[in-house]
């Protein structure tokens, strides 16, 4: 709860800050690894970085929350919340780095600021970030408890069991536990980070769905290899895995976390995706099929071309075994129209999307893509009438839309 007089200053200055942030951030880390390089060594995306996002995202979450505690001085934004606690249980983030980082964000602010940062405000903004980093550490905490992980070596040693190319740019790797030990609890639809050593002698990680059912023996990831475009660099993770890794070699993951999982709820279901974000799709489609689910399930699927489709055959085959499932795939070029497939980009035109899709109110729904593609499949669902509670989403990488997105 934010004391009156750190939300009366807050108030008066968020428009400001608010204004200010991605160079308050965008100054913060330079300082910041400027300082702790080793801060980039496994913790922090150097592509991310690269690119910008990483600073927009810490802007968004932090003007997000203060946004948040003002509306309501009892209200947390939790979906926000939870999204970065997985994140970051999920990376091995500590305690003790907020303390970093908080040294150097507010060192940024006053840097940026200057003279509007007088002792009540600095002591206001102080107020909540520590707010949302108590919060946070405390639900990183009970994720790692509950995980069973010691947050000081949260990671694990797997063997590549097998690699299957899916796609020209999309590989499989089937996994199990190096130590030979029994395989961490994982629910359908979360993920795992997966540590790479780059050939710099710097490690990197990324996170990669569980692209089957989180069975008792062996664990599958889908990685895309993601090219450079423009000024953002290629895939440093994904393409090193792509390269490099063949059956036999080991690689270094967490335990799976991740938030947008599937529930045990009987009511109908519509799992929507365009390109690889088909993978956590998949994974709730293997959990159903393996539980014998009855509950309709409506797989909604987007993709540059059928050769492009990442994950295809097991689509199909997990539909086929369960007792209410179709799937509709739409694909940019080499549609099959006679065998149902449409022709060009995924459109959602109103009720029913001219499928035999019941979207009622109780539809459980879950989109994994990129941001304008869900953006644009949420604002189609939400005129069909599917309230916003039901849409669930994945993003991978900085999660640049939750901050600005209606609730």
């Amino acid at each position: 709860m934010l004391s009156s007089d750190s939300a009366a200053v807050v108030r008066a200055t968020l428009p400001a800050v608010d204004a200010a942030l991605n160079e308050i951030t965008g100054r913060f880390y330079a300082a910041m690894f400027g300082a702790r390089p080793e801060l980039l060594d496994g913790l922090f995306n150097r592509g991310n970085q690269a690119s910008g996002e990483q600073s927009q995202a810490l802007a968004g979450s932090i003007a997000a929350f203060a946004k948040a505690l003002l509306a309501d001085p009892d209200a947390h934004p939790d979906a926000l919340l939870s999204r970065i606690a997985h994140k970051h249980a999920a990376l091995g983030v500590t305690e003790d780095q907020y303390t970093i980082v908080h040294k150097y964000l507010f060192g940024a602010i006053a840097e940026v600021l200057g003279e509007a940062i007088t002792p009540e405000v600095a002591a206001g903004w102080d107020e909540v970030y520590w707010l949302m980093a108590g919060a946070l550490i405390a639900r990183e905490a009970r994720l790692y408890h509950e995980a069973g992980v010691d947050p000081r070596a949260p990671w694990r040693r797997w063997t590549v069991v097998e690699r299957r190319e899916e796609t020209p740019d999309a590989v499989s790797f089937l996994l199990r536990p190096a130590d030979g030990g029994p395989l961490p609890r994982a629910r359908a639809g979360q993920y795992v980070s997966v540590k790479v050593l780059m050939p710099d002698g710097i490690h990197q990680t990324r996170q990669y769905s569980l692209s089957d059912a989180p069975g008792d023996r062996l664990r599958r990831i889908t990685v895309k290899r993601v090219a450079g475009v423009a000024d953002a660099p290629e895939g440093e993770v994904s393409n090193e895995l792509h390269r490099t890794v063949r059956a036999g070699d080991e690689l270094t993951l967490s335990a799976p976390f991740g938030d947008v999982v599937l529930d045990g709820s009987d009511a109908p279901l519509l799992l929507v995706s365009a390109g690889i974000g088909c993978t956590p799709m998949v994974g709730m489609l293997a959990h159903l099929a393996a539980t014998g689910s009855s509950r309709p399930v409506r797989v909604l699927h987007g993709d540059l071309s059928p050769a492009d489709h990442a994950l295809r055959a097991d689509t199909k085959r997990l539909v086929s075994q369960l007792r209410d499932a179709q799937a509709y795939f739409w694909y940019v070029r080499g549609a099959d129209e006679e065998a149902g497939e449409r022709p060009g980009r995924m459109t959602l035109d109103g009720p029913g999307l001219g499928l035999d899709l019941d979207l009622s109110a109780d539809t459980d729904v879950y989109l994994c893509g990129s941001l304008p593609f869900m953006r644009a499949v949420r604002t189609g669902l939400l005129r069909a009438g599917v309230p916003a509670r039901r849409i669930r989403y994945e993003v991978f990488g900085p999660d640049l839309w939750l901050a600005h997105a209606d609730s």
